[in-house]
């Protein structure tokens, strides 16, 4: 490697290759790196081909380096902002719970038309 590379560091580089483990990218002449399937976005990555195009400039973060190897670990998915998460911190409802809850008022009514229908037809 004639350029020096940091970890942590944001720059672009043109991906050369796509793999179904991840894409190849040039950082210059004489460098390279791996943008592995997991750290191209967040959630499910089917084909890095419907996120990457060989010949397309991106942005990468090198994650890490390896000097022996001459490897360098890169993310496009450390540029993006993290979806929301779920909140954890409330019990999680049962099924019943959450029938009871969105189906007792239509049933209610249900009972209150049918009582309803049954007087209105005389019987």
């Amino acid at each position: 490697m004639t350029k020096k590379y940091e970890v942590g560091e944001v720059v672009t580089g043109k991906v050369t290759g796509i793999q179904p483990y991840g894409a190849f990218v040039a950082l210059d002449e004489e460098s390279q790196g791996l943008v592995h399937i997991s750290e191209i976005t967040y959630g499910f990555v089917k084909d890095v081909a419907d996120f990457l195009k060989v010949g397309e400039e991106i942005q990468v973060k090198i994650l890490e380096i390896d000097e022996k190897s001459d490897k360098i670990s890169l993310s496009t998915r450390a540029l993006q902002e993290a979806p929301p998460q779920k909140k954890k911190d409330q019990p999680r409802k049962t099924l019943q719970d959450r029938v009871d809850e969105s189906d007792a008022d239509g049933f209610k009514s249900l009972k209150d038309k049918l009582q309803h229908w049954i007087e209105q037809s005389g019987h």
